[in-house]
Protein backbone atom coordinates (compact mmCIF):
# COMPACT_ATOMS: atom_id res chain seq x y z
CA UNK A 1 0.00 0.00 0.00
CA UNK A 2 2.95 1.97 0.32
CA UNK A 3 6.08 3.13 -1.25
CA UNK A 4 8.91 1.26 0.19
CA UNK A 5 10.72 5.29 -0.21
CA UNK A 6 8.02 6.41 2.24
CA UNK A 7 8.52 3.38 4.87
CA UNK A 8 12.51 3.59 4.66
CA UNK A 9 13.34 7.45 3.76
CA UNK A 10 12.34 10.72 4.72
CA UNK A 11 8.64 11.09 4.70
CA UNK A 12 7.32 13.67 2.16
CA UNK A 13 5.07 16.67 3.91
CA UNK A 14 2.19 16.54 1.92
CA UNK A 15 -0.76 16.90 4.19
CA UNK A 16 -1.28 12.89 4.25
CA UNK A 17 -0.65 10.96 7.87
CA UNK A 18 3.41 10.21 7.89
CA UNK A 19 3.52 11.28 3.91
CA UNK A 20 2.06 7.75 3.15
CA UNK A 21 -0.41 9.61 1.11
CA UNK A 22 -3.37 6.98 0.96
CA UNK A 23 -6.40 7.56 -1.10
CA UNK A 24 -9.35 6.72 1.16
CA UNK A 25 -10.08 3.99 -1.17
CA UNK A 26 -6.86 2.49 -1.10
CA UNK A 27 -6.90 2.24 2.53
CA UNK A 28 -8.86 -0.39 5.13
CA UNK A 29 -8.65 2.73 8.25
CA UNK A 30 -10.30 5.81 7.61
CA UNK A 31 -9.77 8.70 10.31
CA UNK A 32 -12.16 11.34 10.55
CA UNK A 33 -10.58 14.68 11.77
CA UNK A 34 -12.65 17.06 13.79
CA UNK A 35 -11.31 20.35 15.05
CA UNK A 36 -13.72 20.95 17.96
CA UNK A 37 -13.53 22.54 21.47
CA UNK A 38 -16.65 24.48 21.82
CA UNK A 39 -17.69 23.41 25.49
CA UNK A 40 -13.93 23.10 26.76
CA UNK A 41 -14.18 24.15 30.57
CA UNK A 42 -10.16 24.78 30.84
CA UNK A 43 -7.57 25.23 28.54
CA UNK A 44 -7.90 25.81 24.87
CA UNK A 45 -6.52 24.57 21.78
CA UNK A 46 -7.35 20.90 21.05
CA UNK A 47 -9.83 22.05 17.90
CA UNK A 48 -5.49 22.57 16.36
CA UNK A 49 -4.88 18.72 17.53
CA UNK A 50 -5.93 17.38 14.62
CA UNK A 51 -3.98 19.49 12.16
CA UNK A 52 -1.12 19.43 14.35
CA UNK A 53 -1.28 15.54 14.82
CA UNK A 54 -1.21 15.48 10.91
CA UNK A 55 1.95 17.94 10.50
CA UNK A 56 3.93 15.52 13.02
CA UNK A 57 3.33 12.28 11.97
CA UNK A 58 6.20 12.55 8.98
CA UNK A 59 8.90 12.82 11.57
CA UNK A 60 7.63 9.42 12.85
CA UNK A 61 9.21 6.05 11.80
CA UNK A 62 6.78 3.31 11.05
CA UNK A 63 8.25 0.05 11.70
CA UNK A 64 6.11 -1.90 14.83
CA UNK A 65 7.95 -4.36 15.90
CA UNK A 66 4.42 -6.30 16.97
CA UNK A 67 2.38 -5.28 14.11
CA UNK A 68 5.25 -4.80 11.40
CA UNK A 69 3.15 -5.21 8.20
CA UNK A 70 0.70 -2.25 8.84
CA UNK A 71 1.50 0.00 5.54
CA UNK A 72 1.60 -3.07 3.77
CA UNK A 73 -1.84 -4.85 3.75
CA UNK A 74 -3.81 -2.18 5.93
CA UNK A 75 -2.53 1.52 5.80
CA UNK A 76 -5.06 4.65 6.86
CA UNK A 77 -6.69 7.94 5.08
CA UNK A 78 -6.22 10.68 7.58
CA UNK A 79 -9.24 13.00 6.17
CA UNK A 80 -7.91 16.75 6.83
CA UNK A 81 -9.95 19.03 9.37
CA UNK A 82 -12.68 20.26 7.88
CA UNK A 83 -12.74 24.35 7.54
CA UNK A 84 -16.16 24.86 8.20
CA UNK A 85 -16.12 22.98 11.28
CA UNK A 86 -12.97 24.59 12.37
CA UNK A 87 -15.02 27.81 11.38
CA UNK A 88 -18.01 26.62 12.95
CA UNK A 89 -16.33 25.94 16.19
CA UNK A 90 -14.63 29.41 15.99
CA UNK A 91 -17.58 31.00 16.10
CA UNK A 92 -19.48 29.37 19.05
CA UNK A 93 -16.73 28.79 20.96
CA UNK A 94 -16.99 32.60 22.24
CA UNK A 95 -20.51 31.52 23.07
CA UNK A 96 -19.56 29.14 25.13
CA UNK A 97 -17.09 30.90 26.86
CA UNK A 98 -19.29 33.95 28.10
CA UNK A 99 -22.09 31.03 29.52
CA UNK A 100 -19.37 29.29 31.37
CA UNK A 101 -17.70 32.27 32.63
CA UNK A 102 -21.43 32.89 33.55
CA UNK A 103 -21.92 30.18 35.46
CA UNK A 104 -18.92 30.13 37.45
CA UNK A 105 -19.64 33.92 38.74
CA UNK A 106 -16.66 35.57 36.55
CA UNK A 107 -19.41 37.75 35.01
CA UNK A 108 -22.89 39.38 35.52
CA UNK A 109 -25.69 38.20 32.25
CA UNK A 110 -28.87 38.08 32.73
CA UNK A 111 -30.52 34.81 32.53
CA UNK A 112 -32.66 35.06 29.11
CA UNK A 113 -29.37 35.81 27.50
CA UNK A 114 -27.36 32.99 28.90
CA UNK A 115 -30.41 30.49 28.20
CA UNK A 116 -29.57 31.95 24.64
CA UNK A 117 -26.47 31.54 24.56
CA UNK A 118 -26.64 28.09 26.01
CA UNK A 119 -29.31 26.92 23.13
CA UNK A 120 -27.31 28.02 20.28
CA UNK A 121 -23.90 25.85 21.53
CA UNK A 122 -26.08 23.21 22.30
CA UNK A 123 -27.50 23.54 18.92
CA UNK A 124 -24.30 23.69 17.30
CA UNK A 125 -22.70 20.84 19.60
CA UNK A 126 -26.22 18.50 17.89
CA UNK A 127 -25.06 19.02 14.78
CA UNK A 128 -21.89 18.32 14.99
CA UNK A 129 -22.62 14.82 16.69
CA UNK A 130 -25.02 13.82 13.77
CA UNK A 131 -22.64 15.06 11.18
CA UNK A 132 -19.53 12.59 12.62
CA UNK A 133 -22.47 9.92 12.82
CA UNK A 134 -23.29 10.50 9.06
CA UNK A 135 -19.82 10.05 8.02
CA UNK A 136 -18.75 7.41 9.95
CA UNK A 137 -22.11 5.49 8.88
CA UNK A 138 -21.19 6.28 5.26
CA UNK A 139 -17.44 4.87 5.67
CA UNK A 140 -18.51 1.96 7.71
CA UNK A 141 -21.41 1.41 5.27
CA UNK A 142 -18.52 1.23 2.29
CA UNK A 143 -16.61 -2.08 4.18
CA UNK A 144 -14.08 0.78 6.37
CA UNK A 145 -13.05 1.06 9.80
CA UNK A 146 -13.57 4.38 11.43
CA UNK A 147 -11.41 6.35 13.74
CA UNK A 148 -12.05 10.13 15.19
CA UNK A 149 -9.09 12.16 15.92
CA UNK A 150 -10.37 14.91 18.01
CA UNK A 151 -10.60 17.84 19.14
CA UNK A 152 -12.20 17.87 22.78
CA UNK A 153 -13.89 14.41 23.57
CA UNK A 154 -17.18 15.23 22.79
CA UNK A 155 -16.25 14.84 18.76
CA UNK A 156 -16.64 10.47 19.05
CA UNK A 157 -19.96 10.07 20.06
CA UNK A 158 -21.31 10.28 16.87
CA UNK A 159 -19.02 7.68 15.41
CA UNK A 160 -19.88 5.30 18.93
CA UNK A 161 -23.33 5.87 17.69
CA UNK A 162 -23.07 4.48 14.46
CA UNK A 163 -20.80 1.69 15.97
CA UNK A 164 -23.77 0.78 17.89
CA UNK A 165 -26.07 0.90 15.42
CA UNK A 166 -24.09 -2.27 13.32
CA UNK A 167 -23.23 -4.09 16.52
CA UNK A 168 -25.42 -5.95 18.98
CA UNK A 169 -22.80 -5.70 22.15
CA UNK A 170 -20.14 -3.57 22.18
CA UNK A 171 -17.91 -2.62 25.14
CA UNK A 172 -16.17 0.63 25.37
CA UNK A 173 -12.52 1.08 26.67
CA UNK A 174 -11.91 4.35 28.05
CA UNK A 175 -8.27 5.65 28.60
CA UNK A 176 -8.70 9.11 30.73
CA UNK A 177 -7.92 11.04 33.67
CA UNK A 178 -11.79 11.74 33.74
CA UNK A 179 -14.94 9.75 34.24
CA UNK A 180 -16.99 11.94 31.15
CA UNK A 181 -19.66 10.25 33.43
CA UNK A 182 -21.86 13.75 34.17
CA UNK A 183 -25.28 14.26 32.85
CA UNK A 184 -24.47 17.90 31.60
CA UNK A 185 -21.65 19.84 32.72
CA UNK A 186 -21.94 23.86 32.67
CA UNK A 187 -25.41 23.63 30.54
CA UNK A 188 -23.74 22.11 27.60
CA UNK A 189 -25.20 18.23 27.64
CA UNK A 190 -22.60 17.57 24.42
CA UNK A 191 -20.21 18.62 26.77
CA UNK A 192 -16.35 16.74 26.84
CA UNK A 193 -17.58 15.70 30.53
CA UNK A 194 -20.54 14.00 29.23
CA UNK A 195 -19.72 11.88 26.33
CA UNK A 196 -19.65 8.51 28.46
CA UNK A 197 -22.89 9.48 30.13
CA UNK A 198 -24.63 9.66 26.44
CA UNK A 199 -22.34 6.55 24.88
CA UNK A 200 -24.47 4.27 27.95
CA UNK A 201 -27.48 5.77 26.15
CA UNK A 202 -26.75 2.91 23.41
CA UNK A 203 -28.39 -0.45 24.60
CA UNK A 204 -25.48 -2.44 22.35
CA UNK A 205 -22.70 -0.67 24.47
CA UNK A 206 -22.86 -3.56 27.47
CA UNK A 207 -20.10 -2.84 29.07
CA UNK A 208 -17.64 0.29 29.98
CA UNK A 209 -14.46 -0.14 31.03
CA UNK A 210 -12.40 3.08 32.17
CA UNK A 211 -8.60 2.92 32.84
CA UNK A 212 -6.60 5.81 34.57
CA UNK A 213 -8.89 7.88 35.90
CA UNK A 214 -8.02 10.27 38.81
CA UNK A 215 -10.58 13.28 38.72
CA UNK A 216 -14.28 12.86 38.90
CA UNK A 217 -17.45 13.75 41.19
CA UNK A 218 -19.79 11.54 43.64
CA UNK A 219 -22.38 11.95 40.54
CA UNK A 220 -20.13 10.08 38.64
CA UNK A 221 -18.97 7.58 41.30
CA UNK A 222 -22.77 7.10 42.59
CA UNK A 223 -23.71 6.39 38.54
CA UNK A 224 -20.99 3.41 37.99
CA UNK A 225 -22.09 1.88 41.25
CA UNK A 226 -25.59 2.00 39.96
CA UNK A 227 -24.35 0.50 36.78
CA UNK A 228 -24.28 -2.78 38.20
CA UNK A 229 -21.76 -4.23 36.68
CA UNK A 230 -21.76 -2.33 33.48
CA UNK A 231 -19.38 0.09 34.17
CA UNK A 232 -15.92 -0.65 35.73
CA UNK A 233 -13.65 2.09 36.72
CA UNK A 234 -9.64 1.24 37.33
CA UNK A 235 -8.99 4.60 39.12
CA UNK A 236 -5.49 5.61 38.44
CA UNK A 237 -4.93 5.30 42.63
CA UNK A 238 -6.27 1.88 42.62
CA UNK A 239 -3.71 0.89 39.84
CA UNK A 240 -0.54 2.42 41.58
CA UNK A 241 -2.14 0.77 44.97
CA UNK A 242 -2.27 -2.72 43.27
CA UNK A 243 1.30 -2.33 41.67
CA UNK A 244 2.60 -1.08 45.20
CA UNK A 245 1.33 -4.17 46.36
CA UNK A 246 3.29 -6.76 44.51
CA UNK A 247 0.86 -6.94 41.24
CA UNK A 248 2.56 -6.90 37.62
CA UNK A 249 1.30 -4.72 34.84
CA UNK A 250 0.63 -7.95 32.97
CA UNK A 251 -1.74 -9.09 35.59
CA UNK A 252 -3.45 -5.94 35.87
CA UNK A 253 -4.33 -5.54 31.82
CA UNK A 254 -5.65 -9.04 32.07
CA UNK A 255 -7.70 -7.86 35.03
CA UNK A 256 -8.78 -4.93 32.98
CA UNK A 257 -9.98 -6.56 29.61
CA UNK A 258 -11.32 -9.21 31.15
CA UNK A 259 -14.64 -7.95 31.17
CA UNK A 260 -14.71 -6.64 27.64
CA UNK A 261 -17.02 -8.35 24.61
CA UNK A 262 -16.03 -9.57 21.73
CA UNK A 263 -16.40 -6.02 19.64
CA UNK A 264 -14.03 -3.56 21.64
CA UNK A 265 -14.15 0.60 20.91
CA UNK A 266 -11.17 2.19 22.42
CA UNK A 267 -11.28 5.88 23.55
CA UNK A 268 -8.12 7.49 24.29
CA UNK A 269 -8.08 10.97 26.22
CA UNK A 270 -4.74 12.24 25.60
CA UNK A 271 -4.85 13.29 29.54
CA UNK A 272 -5.35 9.59 30.17
CA UNK A 273 -1.17 9.44 30.24
CA UNK A 274 0.96 11.14 32.33
CA UNK A 275 0.72 15.25 31.62
CA UNK A 276 4.37 15.61 30.88
CA UNK A 277 3.38 13.63 27.73
CA UNK A 278 0.42 15.80 26.84
CA UNK A 279 1.10 19.18 28.91
CA UNK A 280 -0.81 21.50 26.93
CA UNK A 281 -4.08 19.31 27.22
CA UNK A 282 -7.12 21.07 28.09
CA UNK A 283 -7.68 19.16 31.85
CA UNK A 284 -4.27 18.19 32.36
CA UNK A 285 -4.21 15.66 36.08
CA UNK A 286 -1.34 14.82 38.19
CA UNK A 287 -0.53 11.00 37.37
CA UNK A 288 -1.27 9.05 34.53
CA UNK A 289 0.07 6.19 32.31
CA UNK A 290 3.20 5.74 31.29
CA UNK A 291 3.29 6.04 27.67
CA UNK A 292 4.66 2.17 26.62
CA UNK A 293 2.32 0.94 29.68
CA UNK A 294 -1.26 2.29 27.63
CA UNK A 295 0.18 1.23 24.47
CA UNK A 296 0.56 -2.46 26.34
CA UNK A 297 -3.18 -2.45 27.25
CA UNK A 298 -4.55 -1.69 24.12
CA UNK A 299 -2.66 -3.99 21.97
CA UNK A 300 -3.13 -6.79 24.46
CA UNK A 301 -6.76 -6.02 23.85
CA UNK A 302 -6.05 -6.86 20.03
CA UNK A 303 -3.70 -10.38 20.98
CA UNK A 304 -6.57 -11.67 23.36
CA UNK A 305 -8.83 -12.24 20.11
CA UNK A 306 -11.49 -9.05 20.39
CA UNK A 307 -11.65 -6.85 17.80
CA UNK A 308 -11.00 -3.35 17.94
CA UNK A 309 -14.24 -2.13 15.81
CA UNK A 310 -13.00 1.59 16.14
CA UNK A 311 -11.27 3.93 18.19
CA UNK A 312 -10.66 7.71 18.86
CA UNK A 313 -7.87 10.20 20.07
CA UNK A 314 -8.98 13.03 21.60
CA UNK A 315 -7.70 16.56 23.63
CA UNK A 316 -4.51 16.74 21.94
CA UNK A 317 -3.21 20.78 22.45
CA UNK A 318 -0.30 22.05 20.16
CA UNK A 319 1.65 24.07 22.44
CA UNK A 320 0.63 27.90 21.81
CA UNK A 321 4.88 28.63 21.08
CA UNK A 322 4.19 26.02 18.18
CA UNK A 323 5.92 23.50 20.06
CA UNK A 324 5.35 19.90 18.99
CA UNK A 325 5.81 17.84 21.54
CA UNK A 326 1.95 17.18 22.12
CA UNK A 327 1.61 16.37 18.83
CA UNK A 328 4.40 13.88 18.67
CA UNK A 329 3.14 11.84 21.24
CA UNK A 330 -0.68 11.96 20.16
CA UNK A 331 0.37 11.05 16.63
CA UNK A 332 2.52 7.96 18.03
CA UNK A 333 -0.83 7.17 19.72
CA UNK A 334 -2.99 7.45 16.63
CA UNK A 335 0.06 4.73 14.78
CA UNK A 336 0.26 2.27 17.93
CA UNK A 337 -3.59 2.20 18.04
CA UNK A 338 -4.25 1.94 14.07
CA UNK A 339 -1.64 -0.77 14.32
CA UNK A 340 -3.54 -3.21 17.00
CA UNK A 341 -7.00 -2.20 15.19
CA UNK A 342 -5.33 -3.89 11.83
CA UNK A 343 -4.15 -7.14 13.81
CA UNK A 344 -7.65 -7.53 15.87
CA UNK A 345 -9.46 -7.50 12.47
CA UNK A 346 -7.06 -10.05 11.26
CA UNK A 347 -5.47 -7.79 8.12
CA UNK A 348 -2.17 -8.74 9.33
CA UNK A 349 -0.25 -11.18 11.68
CA UNK A 350 1.50 -10.20 15.15
CA UNK A 351 5.43 -10.83 15.20
CA UNK A 352 6.76 -13.30 17.77
CA UNK A 353 8.13 -11.17 20.46
CA UNK A 354 9.85 -12.34 23.76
Amino acid sequence: MAAASSLNGPNPHNGSFGGMALKPEQARLILIAMPWEATVSYGTGTSRGPQAILDASPKMDFHNELFPEFWKKAGLAFLPPAKEWQAENDRVRPLAARAIAAQEGALQVPPQELAGLLDKVNTSCTAMTAHIEHEAARWLAAGKVVGVVGGDHSTPLGLIRALAKNHTTMGILHIDAHADLREVFEGFPYSHASVMFNALKEPAVTRLIQVGIRDFCEEEVQRVTESTGRVRMFTASALHRRAAAGKTWQEQVRDIIADLPQVVYISFDIDGLDPLLCPHTGTPVPGGLAFEDAMYLIEQVALSGRTIAGFDVCEVAPGPDGNEWDANVGARVVYRLACATAASQKWLTPAALE
